[in-house]
């Protein structure tokens, strides 16, 4: 039997959804959004099956946008306090907060086959994890600090299960994101719902309540920011084994001369150079094992902290790809025909008051590509019908490097968040749109925008009136109108990311030199 559900999008937009069950049927398109995942900030789940990524603690601590922080200090605050009362032999309030750790079926990430069931924690398996780390001495040895790191050091810890222990943890975080995503994207939610437990780091304590959540076919649905996952596979013992414990191990048997230690002639020198394999070790017993980790980490904790902060680098744990995403969902639209469409979309949508909407969605969808991951977490700030619709943005500014990050260090601009406003007009804007914008900045969220418009007229006149609110210290403004955005989409179209850092930095200096 084929089920319809009608839904009411905040645009007053009647939505006749077809949720035949066995379907592949993604959020994106049981709300209309018009969406590809390249447009998206979240991970465009199918609600029947999931999807093999996970929410990785080592990936989520490098991270600096405000989402990510704030989700890392709730793992960290509860898994500390597991430390403690376990540290202060208070074994069975320690496994009592386990008890809550049961698989979460609400992100639809994981490992399952066919339906959207899991593999991950059951009340077994937290009991059985519990009791390996309490048992591995992991936690009493100080080998085991964050939550990750039992997947080094405790059995029957992978990462299937740290994803899920992290995805309950920080539960709040992501009912919170999907309500942005949802408000920003029109999609109705459905009021007085529990919650499920999630961990209060203040209370530290396991909470639950009643909220607004997404509700399809009658499950509870939480949306990922798509930046956040990973597919887990740097932070494991297969790595620190291979890349860091078979390479000490390599020395130390080439400075003791053991009886491991190989030679091979340098063909033209003559020379006898001395060698170790890695296989040579493995068969001597030093396997990947936690049981020989854990060991191993005890004589020589220094190898390990060598392993978690080069892991842990940004320059190694990089959110997945727009093509990553386009592999792992098996979509047919690469990059370049959906920036090909967005495009074409600009010239097909009028100004004017009746198209503030699709204009708005379109710019959210295109700096989402165009950004990602550099921009994140887009939502919806302000809202107003007073006699004309209008819709503010902020995105987090999770950069590490380029234009986003040189405003914070170079220019001296704080820009925790970027601002943005769309305005569909048809004639120029004024003084009291760049007014309205910056009067939302402040030292603590930001003090950098961007006004996106149709086209602007006499460009020089309206850099001018930035320049005037840079030099006022009302914070930095920049326009970008259709053609701008169009250009930007060819360079990314070409992986042309030079020309676009280059354009944004000219637009800057034109505003702050003249």
């Amino acid at each position: 039997m084929v089920k319809f559900i009608y839904l009411y999008a905040r645009f007053d937009k009647k939505i006749d959804v077809n949720l035949n069950g066995g379907k592949q049927v993604k959020i994106s398109e049981i709300f209309n959004l018009e969406k590809n995942q390249q447009e998206l900030d979240f991970v465009d789940i199918d609600i029947h099956s999931d999807i093999p990524l996970f929410i990785d603690p080592a990936f989520l601590s490098i991270r600096n946008d405000r989402w990510s922080t704030d989700a890392i200090r709730t793992i960290r605050s509860f898994f500390q306090y597991v430390i403690q009362l376990i540290k202060n032999d208070r074994l069975e309030e320690a496994k009592q907060l386990f008890d809550y750790l049961t698989e979460p079926n609400e992100t639809r990430l994981g490992v399952s086959e066919g339906s959207a069931q899991g593999k991950g924690v059951g009340k077994e398996d937290t009991k059985l994890i519990f009791e390996n780390l309490v048992d591995s001495k992991a936690v009493e040895t100080g080998l085991v600090e964050d939550l990750e790191d039992c997947l080094i050091f405790v059995d029957g810890f992978g990462k299937d299960k740290l994803s899920d222990m992290s995805t309950n943890i920080i539960k709040k975080h992501l009912i919170d994101y999907t309500k942005q995503q949802c408000e920003l994207w029109g999609i109705s939610l459905t009021s007085n719902v529990p919650s499920g437990f999630f961990w209060d780091k203040k209370e530290k304590k396991w909470i639950t309540e009643y909220t607004d959540m997404l509700v399809i076919e009658g499950e509870k649905i939480l949306l990922t920011p798509k930046a956040i996952v990973s597919y887990s596979k740097e932070y494991t013992p297969q790595k620190f084994n291979q890349h860091f414990v078979l390479n000490f191990l390599q020395s130390q048997h080439l400075s003791m001369k053991s009886s491991l230690v190989q030679y091979k002639t340098n063909k033209k020198t003559g020379e006898e150079i001395p060698f170790v394999t890695k296989q040579s070790l493995i068969e001597e017993g030093h396997t990947a094992s936690k049981e020989k980790l854990r060991e191993f980490t005890e004589e020589h904790p220094e190898v390990f902290k060598d392993f978690k902060q080069q892991v842990k680098n940004i320059k190694n744990l990089k959110p997945l790809s727009h093509t990553d995403f386009q592999q792992i969902q098996n979509e047919s639209d690469d990059v370049e025909s959906v920036i090909d469409y967005l495009i074409d979309k600009f010239k097909r949508i009028p100004t004017g008051r009746n198209n503030a909407t699709d204009y708005h969605r379109l710019t959210v969808g295109v700096i989402s590509l165009l950004f990602y991951p550099t921009l994140t977490s887009p939502q919806v700030e302000q809202e107003i019908h007073e006699g004309r619709k209008r819709i503010d943005i902020t995105f987090d500014n999770s950069s590490n490097e380029g234009f986003f990050s040189l405003l914070e260090t170079r220019h001296k601009t704080p820009c925790a968040y970027i601002f943005m406003e769309c305005k569909n007009y048809s004639s120029d804007p004024m003084n009291p749109e760049l007014d309205q914008l910056s009067g939302r900045f402040s030292w603590n969220k930001g003090k950098f925008g961007i006004l996106l418009c149709r086209k602007i007229e006499n460009m020089e006149l309206f850099l001018q009136r930035c320049r005037d609110t840079a030099m006022d210290d009302r914070g930095i403004i920049i326009p970008l109108v259709d053609d701008d955005l169009i250009y930007m989409l060819n360079q990314k179209k070409n992986n042309n990311y030079q020309a676009i850092e280059g354009f944004l930095h000219d637009r800057l200096r034109q505003i702050k030199l003249g």
